[in-house]
């Protein structure tokens, strides 16, 4: 089925994130790996490349689009590429829309201009030990000093945690926080009093650093709140859309990839004397893994039109997340198991898309999550 998504211009934009990824990532993506972390080199090439703050307007040095067919061809091609590690979809979809859609100017001229050169790499602390979907329990807490807030607390599973020179922190700046009394306060490297913990050791996306942060008596700025004072509930939710479908356009990226390996893996791979792909077993395990595939890509790009056109709502990018990280979890499993022996050998693409994947169906709201917003959404 021919997709109708893109233009043009989106297959031009195609060719060059191939192009920046032979020749600035992939090269180096196992050191990376092996390091448990991206090099700086490697982001600030993105932003000369243009490939960071698609929709921060031109001004401050980014692309000045909307368009989000953009950063759906950028989360498809650095998922074919098996390549997470560099997050730009966590710097551009995620963290974003807080810094275009919150700050003030002065706060615009300040952070966006590193945020596209790829000077300024960011990060976003919601998950603490305590609390992870459940915004209710977060602990982490700012008390009004005056000309300053005094933070106290600690952040964990926090992406980009280490490299991170801008991390937006959520915090209780009220004494029972909850809906009506978190903020979001932007901490600066360097801080006196704002510590990272261990580079968490993850079972996938080795490359992508994922931390512990820890926040004693760190005075933030006044000039340091980003958006509503107690208003961080309503912010979180505006921009959570966004998160989750850029999400489920990876996952079902990532289940296509996998299908197309794993099918010409079949028709080479002999046994008792024949391909794999005689079996009437194996032709049908790819016919549902296709079948599920081209169902799941014509919702999730109807997703990515609607977004664009401003129309999509909490409940269907909840629907495509779940729905398209869980088939990604089913077609990496299967996909693995076709390729017996070698599909759990480190050096086969499926096995380290098995692992690397595994996160999908948590980050960005698990699940379960998901089903309760749209079980809410039915029947309240």
């Amino acid at each position: 089925m021919k997709r109708q998504l893109f233009a043009p211009e989106h297959d031009a934009f195609r060719e060059t994130v191939r192009a920046f990824l032979a020749r600035e990532v992939l090269p180096h993506y196992e050191q990376w790996e092996r390091d448990g972390i991206v090099s700086r080199e490697a982001w600030r090439a993105a932003g000369k490349q243009g490939l960071l703050g698609l929709a921060v307007p031109e001004e401050f040095g980014g692309g000045g689009t909307t368009d989000f067919r953009y950063s759906t061809v950028l989360a498809e091609e650095f998922t074919r590429a098996g390549t997470p590690g560099l997050a730009l979809g966590l710097h551009n979809d995620v963290i974003g829309p807080y810094l275009t859609g919150l700050a003030t100017e002065e706060q615009k001229r300040r952070w966006l201009p590193g945020f596209c050169d790829g000077s300024l790499v960011t990060a976003i602390a919601m998950t603490e030990p305590g609390a992870g979907s459940d915004l209710q329990g977060i602990r982490t807490h700012a008390e009004d000093r005056g000309d300053h807030w005094l933070l106290n607390g600690s952040k964990t599973f926090i992406s980009n945690g280490i490299i991170a020179d801008l991390v937006i922190v959520v915090a209780r700046t009220t004494p029972e926080g909850g809906a009506r009394g978190l903020s979001l306060l932007v901490v600066e490297r360097g801080t006196e009093g704002f510590e990272r913990g261990r580079n968490l050791d993850k079972i996938g996306q080795k490359a992508q650093d994922t931390a512990e942060l820890f926040f004693h008596d760190v005075r933030v700025p006044k000039d340091n709140l980003l958006g509503e004072h107690n208003g961080a509930f309503g912010h979180l939710m505006t921009n959570l859309a966004q998160e989750r479908l850029s999400i489920a356009v990876s996952a079902i990226a990532a289940a296509e990839h996998l299908l197309e390996i794993t099918t010409e893996y079949v028709k080479e791979r002999e046994a008792f004397g024949r391909p794999l792909a005689t079996k009437q077993h194996v032709r049908f395990e790819i016919a549902e893994m296709a079948t599920e595939c081209a169902v799941t890509r014509t919702f999730v790009d109807r997703c990515v039109e609607d977004h664009c056109e401003g129309g999509l709502d909490a409940v269907h990018a909840s629907m495509a997340k779940w729905w398209a990280t869980e088939l990604q979890k089913r077609v990496a499993d299967r996909c693995l198991q076709l390729h017996g022996g070698y599909g759990y050998m480190s050096e086969y693409p499926v096995a380290k898309a098995f692992t690397d994947g595994r996160i999908q169906t948590i980050y960005g709201g698990t699940t379960e999550i998901m089903k309760e917003i749209i079980g809410r959404s039915l029947l309240s």
